[in-house]
């Protein structure tokens, strides 16, 4: 067994907006042009990949169901080297690093492409039963990703879960709304000095006059994000609740891509590193509040780990809601600080399998500027889940 596994380098698109500028991508797509720069910014050959992990949820283009494969092949891997693609829901981008890190451990790889990808925005109408043949006036059209977002085990939406949360953990409208201007604000920030570009890799897309146009920023961020503003949004799931559109995470597409190895191979072809993967953790919970998922996934991981929370310098949680994070913090008695500093989900979106990868990528980096030791990655994830990642990065000299 291997004992230290690497992250090398990575990369992300911007986040696009939903039905924004990314809309015409696939997944598939935009996880190619993520895991290409990937793989540059790592300084490893194509053919020097032995496996791809990539996550995806939303099977919404045609060709989904050859995902991780095509990005492989589309990258200019050889054909000999196998793909698989993950579901972890919310947490996949984390599961394919997890996953990756497992066959590097394993000595089943050497150097794995992991990551995940996201187009919400075409997630598709379906009719259901119209294959076999549907009585005249009984079609009814399902919007996909709708149905997604509502939990069939327990009839709950995502949303609803939220705010059985903000009731359990007694969080009020006025701080998810206080919690949502805060992201805004360090992701308007983080933009401002040039942390988050230096994650992106620009996607050209087709213009509507038929012409070229490059995105290099995501779309979420609101940069003019008042509190005086998001007060007046309305609650929508519940009478009197706390979640809005403003303190929500966004519906956005996007990818983001990393290359790991072992400390020992890069150190043996004198490859820099971000940072070690130190453990990591997927727990079950309550479905009704499923959000709570990263509290008992970190706890779980740095028992694994023998880490305190007090030796944990900087934190990713997504933001899902703002009420989800808050309940999460209140729980852990996070360190606001250090957590999400260059803003989360809230701010920048939530491309589902994307976001693992993002959030990842966002730590370490950060965890560079900062010469920090610990770090850790975690999402909720619907249906009752939560996942966590440990990252540690060495001290220089």
């Amino acid at each position: 067994m291997i004992d230290e596994v690497v992250v090398l380098n990575g990369a992300r698109t911007p986040f696009g907006e939903f039905c924004g500028s990314l809309r015409n991508l696939s997944a598939t797509e935009l996880s190619v042009k993520a895991a290409t720069e990937a793989i540059k910014r790592s300084g490893v050959k194509p053919e020097w990949i032995d496996q791809v992990v990539f996550g995806n949820v939303m099977q919404t283009s045609g060709d989904a169901i050859y995902f991780a494969r095509h990005i492989g092949l589309k990258c200019g891997l050889p054909q000999a080297v196998p793909a698989l693609t993950v579901n972890r829901l919310c947490g996949s981008g984390l599961e394919a690093l997890v996953c990756g890190s497992r066959l590097i451990k394993t000595g089943e790889a050497e150097f794995v492409l992991v990551g995940g990808g996201e187009s919400m925005s075409q997630a598709p109408h379906v009719i259901r039963g119209a294959r076999w043949g549907l009585e005249l006036g009984k079609a009814q059209m399902e919007d996909s990703l709708w149905a997604a977002l509502v939990d069939s085990y327990n009839n709950l939406g995502m949303a609803n879960t939220a705010e059985n949360l903000a009731e359990r953990y007694k969080i009020s409208r006025e701080a998810c709304d206080e919690f949502a201007y805060s992201s805004q604000s360090r992701a308007a920030a983080a933009q401002k000095k040039c942390h988050l570009s230096e994650e992106i890799v620009p996607v050209e897309v087709k213009g509507r006059k038929g012409d070229t146009l490059l995105v290099e920023k995501d779309e979420h961020i609101r940069p003019d994000t008042t509190l005086e503003g998001l007060a007046k949004l309305r609650a929508v799931f519940k009478k009197d609740g706390v979640v809005t559109a403003g303190n929500a995470s966004g519906i956005n597409d996007g990818a983001g891509a990393l290359v790991l190895t072992s400390k020992a191979k890069a150190k043996e072809l004198d490859l820099p590193y971000l940072g070690k993967v130190v453990a990591w953790s997927a727990v079950g919970v309550d479905p009704d509040v499923m959000g709570i998922g990263p509290a008992h996934a970190i706890r779980s991981l740095l028992k694994k780990a023998r880490v305190g929370m007090d030796e944990v310098d900087l934190f990713e949680i997504n933001e899902a809601f703002a009420a989800q994070y808050l309940a999460v913090e209140k729980e852990l008695e996070l360190p606001r600080e250090r957590t999400n500093v260059n803003g989360g989900a809230v701010a920048l979106g939530h491309p589902l399998a994307a976001s693992g990868a993002r959030l990842s990528l966002t730590l370490l980096m950060e965890m560079k500027r900062r010469k920090s030791r610990y770090g850790i990655a975690s999402l909720c994830i619907g249906g009752g889940q939560g996942i966590g990642c440990l990252f540690e990065r060495e001290k220089e000299g």
